[in-house]
């Protein structure tokens, strides 16, 4: 659509004749964002109240360009990780192959390919030193964004590292590397360090710049070249935004089946380069974004101010004021000047003080993702393990972790476009709180038929009890993994997507990178937890972690649905003092938003 200034000085009735309007309507109280005049919404658009969601019809944004190209960045970088990480189990896990100098499976042979033959516990403990540093370095690269260089700057920091990492595995994985056995585990761990960098900087910044290029601050009423005016529901659009954000990880995670029959069939040095040349896309991708991008300026991250009124928090009986409710009240600037502190020694302001407190708020709520995240990955090598305890008939082991993916790019744009549309038609409300709940049980669910194919891998297998290490493989068909990854896949569909709609929403415009990286962190809290229980790992115990899992996994969903009841309306009246503080700004400040009482339209079809 052309844009094009129009003159606020003119009168509407001008603006309407010129259009081809004959009718004149008045709407009382609307505010307009001129900035977003055209040939079409003389004076912008409007922004809407409650009530317009019902009056007109609502539809989301359209993606911009920019937002386009980071889905593009996030699919060639996911491709690239899962493409390496897809295969980094079995080549730390399982030894060479007999004749093998490349670690993959001879011809004439069955198995699984390997190189460095370290076993399961070695093998979990590393990959999940990579999960874990994948998880906490966006601690730092969110601040980093935040609080000096902004998103992009970071993002390409990360970029330029992953080379180095991608480089890394390639080396580790050339036959006179692999030849020398554990010596060729020292470029693994580097690759793995520098991979952990690599993806932290990335993930923490990546989903926040794509939501910050949603054109619209809140919701709005906008007239189309037909002449109808619309309602621009920002939630649904940033929802969408977020579910295809999330599409794209999965459509790249598509890469490991590549990569896990380049090792079977080729070799690991073929599994790590397919990796590598993929991810320069992301390279191009971010090089081609860059002049598309709403520009940006760090605003310095929330951490230095949240930790200072924090610390004035916990001040005095702040044990009596947490019982109270009124633990940041303490903070408040006018209840801090009543105490006799000279104004001139704050630093914050009220609003500020309110940030704070749902940040630190949402790390409660964050909190139950750690059990969701163990659910989720299947406490972390086991499920691989317990399908190589299967009979596969040739497939590779780590072959069946594909299937998440699949389901998820089935399942989310069947959510978008049937099922979230379908509610919606019939005014069922289906909020984030049941979202997240039935994340959480599908999760659960997984854990309990994992524990149920575990008992019955020991009890078909000719090893009995001591399944994993068995040289023959239980006759049960390897393919029943595809149930856990498949059922975790829908509940990650409505929990993952939900929490990360939830952390950037929430998340005060200075601290968006960083409260999504706290929200990342979870998976870091569950990796470590992995690493813990790793030593419980081995046969003939493996039936009751799974079945542990699933046990809290369903109690937590329940605790949630119950705590987080109201959790939609909290967040509704959170982004309304939010624009009520932002009109307040603006009208503090030289008038870059005009308030107009007028518009043009056929009043029968509610048109501006």
């Amino acid at each position: 659509m052309r844009e094009e200034k129009v003159s606020l000085e003119m009168d509407p009735k001008e603006i309407c004749k010129e259009q081809g309007f004959d009718e004149y309507e008045t709407l009382q109280g609307y505010e307009y964002i001129t900035e977003y005049a055209d040939e079409h919404n003389p004076h912008g658009l409007a922004i809407a109240n409650t009530e317009d969601k019902f009056t007109y019809r609502n539809i989301t944004a359209r993606p911009t360009w920019a937002a386009m190209l980071i889905i593009i960045v996030e699919f060639a970088e996911r491709a690239s990780y899962y493409g390496t990480t897809g295969v980094l189990n079995n080549f730390i896990m399982r030894p060479l192959p007999l004749g093998s100098k490349t670690g993959k499976v001879m011809p004439g042979h069955i198995g699984n390919a390997g190189a460095l033959g370290l076993g399961l516990q070695d093998a979990n403990a590393i990959t999940t030193l990579l999960e874990f540093l994948a998880h906490v370095v966006p601690l730092f690269g969110g601040y980093l964004a935040d609080d000096r260089l902004g998103k992009f700057k970071t993002i390409m920091i990360g970029v330029w590292v992953g080379i180095l990492a991608h480089f890394l595995f390639i080396i580790a994985a050339l036959p006179p590397v692999i030849a020398k056995g554990q010596p060729a585990l020292a470029p693994v761990i580097f690759g793995i360090l520098t991979l952990a960098i690599c993806t932290g900087f990335i993930k923490a910044n990546l989903l926040p710049l794509l939501l910050e290029q949603f054109p619209y601050r809140t919701n709005v009423l906008k007239r189309t070249s037909s002449g109808e005016v619309v309602y621009i529901d920002r939630d649904s659009s940033i929802q969408r935004l977020t579910m295809f954000y999330y599409w794209s990880v999965d459509i790249g995670a598509f890469l490991s089946i590549a990569t896990s029959y380049s090792a079977k069939r080729v070799g690991y040095w073929l599994s790590f380069l397919v990796p590598m040349i993929m991810y320069f896309f992301v390279i191009i991708a971010m090089l081609l974004i860059k002049p598309h991008l709403k520009p940006e300026i760090p605003q310095g991250s929330l951490l230095k101010k949240a930790l200072l009124v924090v610390k004035t928090c916990l001040k005095g009986n702040f044990i009596k004021r947490l019982r109270h409710k009124q633990f940041w009240a303490y903070a408040f600037p006018s209840n801090m000047e009543a105490r006799g502190v000279a104004s001139e020694k704050i630093k914050w302001t009220q609003e500020e003080v309110k940030d704070y407190r749902i940040t630190f708020t949402q790390c409660i709520l964050f909190a139950y993702f750690v059990i969701f995240n163990i659910a989720d990955v299947g406490l972390g090598s086991t499920l691989t393990a317990q399908a190589g305890a299967m009979s596969s008939k040739g497939i590779p082991n780590d072959f069946f972790n594909n299937f998440n993916a699949i389901v998820v790019i089935v399942t989310i744009p069947f959510l978008d476009y049937i099922f979230y549309p379908q509610l919606s038609k019939f005014k069922i409300s289906f909020k984030r709180v049941h979202k997240v709940f039935v994340g959480f049980m599908f999760a659960a669910i997984a854990s309990m038929v994992s524990a149920i194919i575990q008992w019955k891998v020991y009890e078909t297998s000719p090893c009995g009890y001591y399944a994993t290490t068995c040289d023959e493989p239980s006759p049960l068909s390897a393919w029943l993994e595809i149930i856990n990854y498949g059922l975790c896949a829908i509940g990650e569909c409505f929990c993952y997507t939900t929490g990360y709609e939830i952390a950037y929403t929430r998340a005060p415009d200075n601290g968006k990178s960083l409260v999504m990286a706290i929200f990342m962190f979870n998976a870091a809290i569950s990796s470590a937890i992995n690493e813990g229980i790793t030593g419980a790992l081995y046969d003939p115990n493996l039936i009751k972690p799974f079945a542990g899992v699933a046990g809290v996994g369903a109690f937590c969903a329940f605790a949630f649905l119950i705590q987080y009841w109201n959790l939609d309306e909290t967040i509704e009246e959170e982004e309304r003092e939010r624009e009520r503080l932002k009109q307040k700004q603006n009208s503090e400040m030289p008038l870059e938003v005009e308030l107009m009482d007028l518009s043009c339209g056929s009043s029968s079809s509610k048109q501006l």
